[in-house]
């Protein structure tokens, strides 16, 4: 089991950039894969980025592509998502989450076992 906290959210304009990080605890972070949603208010959860245990492979959701990174370093037990261009559409609770599936980059919120609390992100225009 794994005990995930985001942090690095707040408000920005719009075309600025902001990274999120979110750490895990316990030793066995780096045998995940790991996971980024988004949930903006009265929509589904959707999907941003994920990366493999290994950090080799990663998957990035449609309306992010290009704009956002995700990265990860199993020696901090941390992974990141580097957000650039942002758009008030951006604007919503970003998670973090976890899947024992580390050879797989789910992109449905079923895909994962282990979720943080969530960090707001706030784009004005």
């Amino acid at each position: 089991q794994v005990q995930l906290v985001e942090s690095g959210g707040g408000l920005v304009q719009a075309g600025g950039s902001l990274r999120l990080s979110c750490v895990g605890s316990g030793r066995t972070f780096s045998m995940y894969t790991m996971g980024w949603f988004r949930q903006a208010p009265g929509k589904e959860r959707e999907f941003v980025a994920a990366i493999t245990w290994s950090g080799s492979g990663t998957a990035y959701g449609d309306s992010v592509k290009g704009r956002v990174t995700i990265s990860r370093d199993n020696a901090q037990n941390a992974v990141y998502l580097q957000m650039n261009s942002l758009k008030p559409e951006d604007t919503a609770v970003y998670f973090c989450a976890a899947s024992v599936q580390n050879w797989a980059l789910g992109r449905r919120p079923n895909d994962y076992d282990y979720w943080g609390q969530g960090t707001q992100v706030t784009v004005s225009s």
